[in-house]
């Protein structure tokens, strides 16, 4: 396992996985209009792997329109939520810690893959789409939601352009490494379905609106992003004075008491051959 796969491992198992599982509600509420453009993509009775699960939210919506799902995510702590949500609800579904890159899926086993914003932290992603394709039927179909550029999607950028010169320094981010807008090159995306072997392959700019309670922001805006991995290194008092201008930095996305913002995504689709 490379330097960069064990980073991504640490971040999705410490404060990567603390703000999604405390912010879970949150988070599935505000992509909520996401989930439903992929449920509404599986049919009764297919065989389903949710792909970056995280808390399963998208996972358990599958399940209940299919039967049956499956959520994978590399974070333990996410994991653990996801499956007590499950057995929680009584949904069918099942969870597995693993690197969907890497994991030996049992070949031909699914007949969809779906993925809300999970398919773009693979180390590797032409080895991690090969892998998936192969844990795919005949026919079987792909469809995933991912960030397009940053400047379309101002919302996501706010808290660190407002302070990011008070946070330590962040290693640069690479176009073709792992994060949130890694797959924001629709040609490198293409690029990379195709050579792991997808076929009839189809990505459109989709815009989905997005909203959550004003009350949540601020906690929203200490936990996520950038910002969100800094602070725990900062102390008590540079803290105090980051969070308050993370939080106006915002202040264009407030209505009342609900922030709203368009989420600019490409929505990908592919059938395996």
């Amino acid at each position: 396992m490379d330097a960069m796969t064990v980073s991504q491992q640490e971040l999705w198992n410490t404060t990567g996985a603390n703000a999604w599982v405390d912010l879970r509600e949150t988070l599935d509420d505000m992509f909520r209009g996401i989930e439903t453009l992929l449920v509404e993509d599986v049919l009764p009775g297919q065989q389903v792997l949710d792909v970056g699960c995280g808390t399963g939210g998208t996972t358990l919506a599958v399940a209940r329109r299919t039967g049956r799902a499956t959520g994978v995510d590399i974070s333990a702590p996410m994991i653990a939520v996801a499956r007590d949500m499950a057995a929680a609800a009584g949904v069918p579904a099942e969870f597995l810690c693993a690197d969907a890159q890497h994991y030996g899926f049992a070949p031909a086993s699914f007949d969809a893959l779906v993925s809300r914003f999970g398919m773009m932290f693979f180390e590797d992603a032409a080895a991690a789409f090969a892998n998936l394709r192969h844990a795919v039927r005949s026919g079987g179909t792909l469809r995933f939601f991912a960030w397009r550029t940053a400047e379309e999607n101002p919302f996501m950028t706010a808290a660190e352009h407002a302070v990011g010169a008070l946070l330590p320094p962040a290693p640069p981010r690479r176009p073709d490494g792992p994060g949130q807008f890694a797959f924001a090159d629709v040609v490198r995306v293409h690029g990379i379905l195709a050579g792991a072997g997808w076929r009839d392959i189809r990505i459109a700019p989709r815009d989905v609106a997005c909203a959550f309670p004003q009350r949540d922001l601020a906690r929203y805006a200490a936990m996520m992003g950038p910002v969100g991995r800094a602070l725990p290194q900062l102390d008590a008092a540079a803290r105090a004075a980051i969070v308050p201008q993370a939080v106006a930095a915002f202040a264009p996305f407030v209505d009342g008491d609900t922030v709203r913002y368009t989420a600019a995504c490409w929505d990908v689709a592919a059938t395996a051959p």
